[in-house]
């Protein structure tokens, strides 16, 4: 194992982290990097952000093919809807305070500890060291850290444990963001009346996001909701022209 550009004081903290992620990295300045936050690094391109990105990918990606081989028949829609709250800020950082992430974060002094770490800074982390373990080891040690830690998540959400209602999240995420609820607009109607089509947008604020389309208007907010979410993540929206 090498521990080659990793301050000796942060030897043993890399060491328990591997043991509580149950992987050990052949390079473990992968994980150092994984583990360390904008605020504590000496330059933003030795923090986890670029990791971040990769791992954002690979979650998605595994995910994905996770949901295609264990439910053969949900439809496109739904696959969609759980791989949305699946991959979302909530779930990852739900999985990082159960992994006890929090223990080995490397953070600077700019980051707000009284109400212990941000939610957004944990999950992020969880997508750092998803890619530091695919680079140190490739796919296969990366698809089983995914999937032994979000079955479960997946279940609760298929299951219904896990409220899975774009509307109610965003109305959350708005009010504790923003300080304002979300509003929703109708842009456009087509079909027969028997088969009537509606086109809805969400709107927080003055930011309007990716229209949606329902077969009822109460399914287009919805989907809508869904819209502005996967933006506000900085991910492309799941709910397209139809």
């Amino acid at each position: 194992m090498s521990f080659a550009q990793i301050p000796y004081e942060h030897h043993d903290l890399i060491h328990a982290c591997q043991e509580r992620l149950g992987y050990e990295f052949q390079d473990a300045s992968l994980l150092y990097e994984a583990l360390t936050h904008a605020s504590g690094a000496n330059d933003r391109l030795q923090s986890n952000e670029r990791l971040e990105f990769l791992g954002d990918a690979i979650l998605g990606f595994a995910v994905c093919e996770l949901l295609f081989y264990r439910y053969p028949d949900l439809l496109e829609g739904d696959l969609t809807q759980i791989k949305s709250a699946a991959v979302s800020r909530s779930t990852c950082g739900k999985i990082g305070m159960k992994i006890g992430l929090t223990d080995f974060l490397l953070t600077g002094k700019g980051i707000d500890m009284r109400g212990g770490l941000p939610h957004s800074l944990v999950a992020n982390a969880v997508e750092s060291v998803i890619a530091a373990i695919f680079l140190d080891g490739g796919m296969a040690p990366a698809r089983k850290f995914i999937v032994d830690h979000i079955v479960d998540e997946i279940e609760e959400i298929v299951d219904g444990k896990a409220e899975l209602n774009f509307k109610s999240t965003l109305q959350q995420f708005s009010q504790r963001r923003f300080g304002i609820p979300p509003s929703y607009h109708l842009l456009d109607e087509s079909g027969p009346d028997h088969r009537k089509m509606f086109q809805i947008c969400a709107q927080v604020g003055k930011q309007r996001f990716s229209p949606a389309w329902g077969a009822n208007k109460k399914q287009a907010e919805q989907r809508a909701a869904g819209n502005a979410l996967a933006e506000l993540d900085g991910d492309e929206p799941p709910f397209g022209e139809e």
